[in-house]
């Protein structure tokens, strides 16, 4: 792979379920590329396929019940052609993933040190003496206090903020290229939050880790990345760097979602929202999906909406070389 070819190259994805006898979609056709050591956010509304996709990185979501089409492209090598056995030398080795609840996502019944020894000796032939020193130096380089005492504790003897340290400790433990960060801060206090916002940003700016992380907060990404995905109802509707979208965002549901962020203003001032809901795969529309909810919306917009403009800034929306939409930036 040459410096200009990017780390993930995504094309064409599109992931459905099986239900009731029939295919529902969930995402559709969706392209994006990382480059090496990028930091991209991915935002949306709940619902919007952010963690479905995230998920089929990996190839962690059901067989039985979903079907992924498209090329996810990584490190050269189109990740839905190979089999159960060689995705599993690529999951948690050169692929990671911080989990949204690290109360669910950690078993109950092993160690937190068991859990990340696990994961060294899965994809690096150590033993257990040396598995075990590697996992507590991961949970010291996490800031974990007194990690060898921490390496025997089980989850539910940790704080939330521990826990969530410990899922970081476990991702970055074999030192993997990309890391997809789901919601890592949504279920922590402000104070925790940052820090555990700071630590990731170190460690992979340390290793020199690829960063896509999922959130609602377009904050959060202001501050963590470089490039942010805007996703609405299984779509890309906006690609762009941060400053970009911060100063003029292009798509009416980007612009809405920044809006949105509360901020220092006026007594009694009213904190503008999106309204109405993001609408279920029933509702999908031909044309823009965010038609119901767009003041801006005319009737050329039942149309199919395709990626318009250049690198590094798309946009789905056929209007918006005619929109001047407010950003949170002057």
């Amino acid at each position: 792979m040459t410096a200009t070819q990017p780390l993930l190259d995504v094309s064409g994805l599109t992931i459905s379920f099986r239900q009731g006898g029939s295919d529902v979609a969930v995402i559709s056709d969706l392209s994006f590329a990382i480059q090496p050591g990028e930091s991209v956010g991915m935002v949306g509304e709940s619902g919007c396929g952010k963690t479905v996709t995230g998920l089929s990185l990996l190839s962690l979501l059901p067989p039985e019940t979903a079907k992924v089409s498209g090329r996810i492209g990584f490190d050269g090598v189109d990740l839905t052609k190979l089999s159960p056995r060689d995705m599993q030398k690529i999951r948690g080795r050169r692929i990671a993933m911080i989990f949204q609840e690290p109360m669910s996502a950690l078993d109950p019944v092993f160690t937190i040190g068991q859990q990340i020894s696990e994961t060294i000796r899965a994809h690096f032939p150590v033993n257990a003496r040396e598995a075990r020193e590697r996992a507590i130096d991961a949970l010291a380089a996490v800031g974990i206090p007194l990690p060898a005492r921490r390496y025997d504790e089980y989850p539910h003897q940790l704080s939330g903020g521990m826990r969530q340290r410990a899922m970081i400790a476990i991702a970055l433990s074999c030192e993997p290229r990309l890391l997809v960060a789901d919601e890592p801060t949504t279920a922590l206090d402000v104070t925790v939050q940052a820090q555990i916002l700071d630590l990731l940003l170190a460690l992979t700016a340390k290793s020199g880790t690829a960063l896509l992380f999922i959130t609602h907060d377009l904050g959060v990404v202001a501050e963590a990345c470089s490039r942010v995905l805007t996703m609405y109802a299984g779509q890309l509707v906006e690609d762009a760097m941060v400053d970009d979208v911060l100063t003029r965002p292009l798509h009416p549901y980007t612009s809405g979602l920044l809006r949105s962020l509360p901020r220092l203003s006026a007594a009694k001032s009213v904190l503008p929202a999106i309204p109405g809901r993001v609408p279920t795969n029933a509702e999908w529309q031909a044309g823009c999906r965010f038609v119901p909810r767009c003041s801006h919306a005319l009737i050329a917009c039942d149309a199919p909406q395709l990626l318009r403009g250049e690198e590094p800034h798309r946009v789905r929306c056929g209007r918006y070389s005619e929109l001047s939409l407010p950003g949170v930036l002057p």
